[in-house]
């Protein structure tokens, strides 16, 4: 058979797109998109997986915040739990957004393992979907769904290939929920950090990744086609049932305000007062709280001590004495004297 030339069109003969992008999820996950959910074990994963299945199949905001343009059906696997569990997840999403299971157009998978490196499981999976349609397919995690090498650059291509050609076929998104590696440095580009091939990064449209910050998470996007928003932080809450929610971050406040309010604070204290007393009292982001404690701690005016902070003995301080002042005035004694806004 002789071979043909292939097609070719003149760049302005091909059909004008609207550049905004369409969205699933908005600003989260844009339409027939396929990428990750990532993150450390523990993280909250498939708390968000599920939050974004319950979000698309009822048309609610992801998060309480991400509205969903379109709700459509869902479908999921969990690998690692049991149908009652998820079962059991899933309707504590759904009370703490008001509605009721049977609201929501959610459908499990249930077998006990799908292997989608497989010719065979991957056909069934089509003709699942084709039988379903459904807008978003949630699959948690990737680890399970195959016997491959995962730092193998070509088997882990090849798979991601048939996942995006299946997403191609039945006009869907896919999440797929995986982890970071163990070694994965506490700051950097989470893509990068996946655990196995640098092929998973790539593949996604829009990746998700959850990082431990303090005692919450921190949520960073990505998208292909669309900008990211900003970080947020979100916190795993138990009312009315256990589920995720953004938390408002505290506005931020300028150092010397900051510093003058902790001097207040361990001024009042009967006892030495640690970082997250502080920060719980101040309601200020714990890197506010330590930028101010390292200033306090330069000028001799707060020490660390067993329990915390405390301040330093007036005796003991060595600050510099200001400059003169206007006739009249005195200056305050130095343990009550008030940090100068930077630049003031």
């Amino acid at each position: 058979m002789a071979s043909e030339p292939l097609p070719v069109l003149p760049v302005a003969a091909v059909p004008a797109e609207d550049h905004r992008p369409a969205w699933l999820v908005e600003e989260l996950w844009t339409a027939e998109a396929v990428g990750i959910v990532g993150g450390a074990p523990k993280c909250c994963k498939t708390w968000l997986a599920l939050d974004l299945a319950v979000a698309v199949g009822s048309g609610t905001p992801a998060l309480g915040r991400f509205a969903v343009p379109a709700a459509g059906a869902v479908l999921l696997y969990g690998a690692e739990d049991a149908p009652a569990q998820l079962r059991q997840r899933l309707a504590g999403i759904a009370l703490a957004r008001g509605l009721q299971l049977d609201q929501l157009d959610l459908r499990l998978i249930v077998v006990p393992s799908l292997r989608l490196d497989t010719d065979r499981d991957r056909e069934r999976l089509r003709l699942t979907l084709a039988e379903h349609r459904p807008r978003l397919l949630v699959l948690d995690p990737l680890v399970r769904l195959h016997r491959l090498d995962e730092n193998s650059a070509g088997e882990i291509s090849a798979l991601l290939g048939e996942l995006r050609a299946i997403q191609r076929e039945h006009h869907l998104a896919i999440v797929l929920v995986h982890h970071l590696r163990k070694n994965a440095a506490a700051r950097g580009q989470d893509g990068q950090s996946l655990r196995g091939s640098g092929d998973l990064h790539a593949w996604g449209d829009s990746n998700l990744y959850l990082r431990q910050r303090d005692r919450n998470l921190l949520l960073t996007v990505e998208h292909r086609s669309a900008p990211a928003p900003a970080p947020r932080t979100l916190e795993l809450a138990d009312e009315p049932a256990p589920h995720l929610r953004v938390v408002d971050e505290p506005p931020t406040v300028p150092v010397a305000d900051l510093a003058n309010k902790l001097l207040d604070e361990l001024g009042a204290a009967d006892a030495p007062l640690d970082r997250d007393t502080l920060r719980e009292r101040l309601r200020v982001r714990n890197a506010a709280i330590g930028e101010a404690l390292v200033r306090l701690r330069a000028a001799g005016r707060v020490e660390r001590c067993a329990g915390g902070f405390r301040l330093r003995d007036p005796d003991q301080l060595r600050i510099p004495v200001p400059a003169p002042i206007q006739e009249g005035e005195r200056n305050p004694p130095t343990h009550e004297r008030r940090l100068a806004p930077a630049g003031g």
